[in-house]
């Protein structure tokens, strides 16, 4: 999988559970809700005020790794 701006957070974690400690560190501690999940990877880093591009990128080295 490669995780873009697009990419739905409900489907990232089906696939890489484990990258929902990404999204804890920017602030994302609601990842049980049915919103959430189904937020895109960008609505959720506007919401919260970071670089989805960092983000991004930081989740692909993970999967890639």
């Amino acid at each position: 999988m490669t995780v873009t701006k697009d990419t739905i957070i409900g489907e990232l974690l089906d696939y890489a559970p484990e990258c929902a400690e990404f999204l804890f560190e920017i602030g994302m501690h609601c990842l049980g809700c049915p919103a959430a999940r189904s937020e895109s990877l960008e609505m959720a880093c506007e919401v919260h005020g970071v670089d989805v591009e960092e983000l991004i990128e930081k989740i692909n080295a993970h999967l890639e790794g």
